[in-house]
Parts: structure tokens; C-alpha cells; sequence
């Protein structure tokens, strides 16, 4: 997303939230004093940031059902294997070929890699309007699945990028065994960001995240392996 996206989709947040003007400073990029704070729990490498000036972490916590942006404001649904084959099944499919032929698309684009290079992605997506195409893809939609009173209508087999939000992970070698990485995604669509003095107050959701990010990951590697998806 570009600067002037973020910055857009925070004005929009403040009208119905109150966001630190810290953190607003720092998901816009104003803010350089940033240690990156790495903390493992379970089987997931969580990074976190820390501003050195201010001694605060940025911590998180979801509001719902106080809030569905996430729902609201979606750039793409990226499916796993699992999702594949879970929403077909809900959604009345005979076979996920069908469901994947009807439902959903395939895209191509960049994102970010941990080291900054750009890293180009090939996933099936979930139409989030049943009208969608390729050229919808990375913007904002609202997805077709959320409820007049903010509730989605897949839940609890919503796609697995929907319940890792607002995380990003990715998988690094550490002596030849698989490590799941996490960081955080500022779209500047989530009011949940908060700065504390220490960990503590996200203990919670970083042992609950673990396992789910931990699951993903694995999921995601299978779509890759049986020719779903692709990275490069």
C-alpha cells in the first residue's frame, strides 16, 4: 500500500476511533527510531517494534465486535489448501475444482520480503464481490461474506488469512528446520494498535496467535506443494 492509502484509510479509522497520534506518526513512516523486539512463543518468532525515543512497545488486541474493518476493507483473500477445500464444502460444492472455477482467482503480485526485496506471490483468492476481477485485486472491497451487524457468515470457517489479520508471517531456515516469522500489517485500517511499557498485556495474544499462525503456515506450504500456488 502506498503512503497516501494509509494515510487515507487512518483518516477514515479516526472518525469512529480514537488513534494515538504516536502511532499514527509511526504507521505513516514519520517515526525511524524503531528496534525491531523479537520474541518466540511456542513455535512462532513474533517481531515486534519497540520505539527507543518514547520506550514503548507497539502492542495489539482485536476489538470485535466492536469493529470489522478488517472485514470491511479487505485487498485480497488469500486461500490455503485447507480453505480450499473447507469453504467449498460450505459454500454447497460437489468438488473444489468447481468452487475454485466459480468463486474464486488467481493472482499475481508483490509483496515486501523480510530482507526488503520484493517477493512475487501467485495465490488463489476468495471473491470478496462476486463480481470481481483481477483488476479489484489489492484494493478495498467489503467482503460479500460480512453481515449487516458486522458478523461473517463463514465463521468459524472463515478463510485462514482472515483470522491471522493483522499479522503477515513467513517461514526462515534455522539449521536446516522450518522457523515461522510474524509482524504486524499497518494498513491503518485496525484500531487495535496500542503502546505499553512492556510485554505483559499481549501475553494472551501472542500464545493464542502462535498456534493459529503456526497452523497457517503449514497450510500454506501445503497449497504451495500441491500446485495451488506459487512463490518466488
Amino acid at each position: 500500500m502506498s503512503q497516501n492509502e494509509i494515510k487515507e484509510s487512518l483518516n477514515l479509522l479516526q472518525k469512529n476511533w480514537d488513534i494515538d497520534p504516536i502511532l499514527r506518526k509511526f504507521i505513516l513512516g514519520k517515526i525511524t527510531n524503531v528496534l525491531d523486539y523479537p520474541i518466540k512463543v511456542k513455535d512462532v518468532v513474533f517481531h515486534l517494534p519497540y520505539l527507543e525515543l518514547e520506550k514503548k512497545y507497539i502492542l495489539w488486541k482485536c476489538f470485535w465486535p466492536d469493529c470489522h474493518n478488517c472485514c470491511d476493507r479487505q485487498g485480497r483473500l488469500p486461500l490455503t489448501s485447507d480453505d480450499l477445500i473447507t469453504i467449498g464444502k460450505g459454500l454447497k460444492y460437489q468438488t473444489t475444482s468447481d468452487f475454485i472455477r466459480k468463486e474464486t482467482l488467481t493472482v499475481t503480485y508483490q509483496e515486501p520480503g523480510p530482507s526488503g526485496q520484493p517477493t512475487t506471490m501467485t495465490t488463489i483468492n476468495l471473491k470478496r464481490k462476486t463480481d470481481e476481477t483481477v483488476h479489484d485485486d489489492g484494493t478495498h472491497i467489503s467482503c460479500r461474506f460480512l453481515d449487516e451487524e458486522g458478523g461473517c457468515n463463514m465463521h468459524p470457517d472463515r478463510p485462514g488469512v482472515c483470522y491471522l489479520y493483522p499479522f503477515s508471517t513467513w517461514l526462515e531456515n534455522e539449521k536446516g528446520m522450518a522457523r515461522v516469522h510474524a509482524s504486524y500489517q499497518f494498513t491503518g485500517d485496525c484500531p487495535g494498535f496500542y503502546l505499553s511499557d512492556n510485554l505483559h498485556d499481549m501475553r494472551k495474544e501472542l500464545q493464542d496467535y502462535s498456534k493459529i499462525i503456526f497452523q497457517y503456515n503449514m497450510s500454506s506450504s501445503r497449497t504451495n506443494r500441491e500446485n495451488f500456488a506459487s512463490i518466488s
